[in-house]
């Protein structure tokens, strides 16, 4: 065989399973993105998804790409006040409706007494945002998994948030 045949199959071999985890990744994505477009009312190429984990929990934002796009911040708005109030009460069905009943982190979000986790709304002039924090390590833990999980499967439409200390 010649050097340029075995070269050939080399590459092949070595870049073919890279494009196939990146076909399944970029698959995921658009299943994600098509769910969620039954659960999240704003339009998800006209907004942005800010998760930052804290020392006690996490915070989430939605913020509109155009400040001044009223539509999309009522709709942020109302779907995070929604969820807040849900997930208060230990009702995490929508982000299972979205990334699956095996998300990491959710499980143990699920398994919270009311007053475990405590979770905040807050409007921000251009969306709301939702800050979670508890002083048990395993439900921190749980939440920082789940951002995890949420910047991963909204990678074209999320984006990590800066590190720090929650104030209540």
């Amino acid at each position: 065989m010649s050097r340029f045949f075995i070269a050939l199959l080399f590459v092949l071999f070595v870049t073919f399973p890279v494009y196939d985890v990146k076909s399944a990744h970029e698959k995921r994505l658009d299943e994600i993105a098509e769910r969620g477009s039954h659960v999240m009312p704003f339009d998800l190429d006209k907004t942005i998804h800010i998760f930052t984990k804290t020392n006690e929990g996490g915070l989430q934002q939605v913020i509109a790409k155009d400040k001044s796009d009223s539509e999309q911040i009522h709709l942020i708005r109302k779907h995070l006040l929604g969820i807040s109030t849900e997930f208060s009460q230990g009702d995490f069905s929508k982000p299972a409706q979205i990334h699956g009943d095996d998300m990491p982190g959710l499980a143990v979000l699920q398994s919270a007494k009311v007053d475990q986790i405590l979770i905040e709304y807050k409007e921000l002039p251009d969306g709301a945002q939702i800050s979670y924090s508890s002083q048990s390590p395993p439900f921190i833990e749980a939440i920082h998994q789940w951002i995890d999980a949420q910047l991963s499967d909204h990678a074209r439409h999320a984006m990590p948030g800066h590190p720090h200390k929650h104030q209540h």
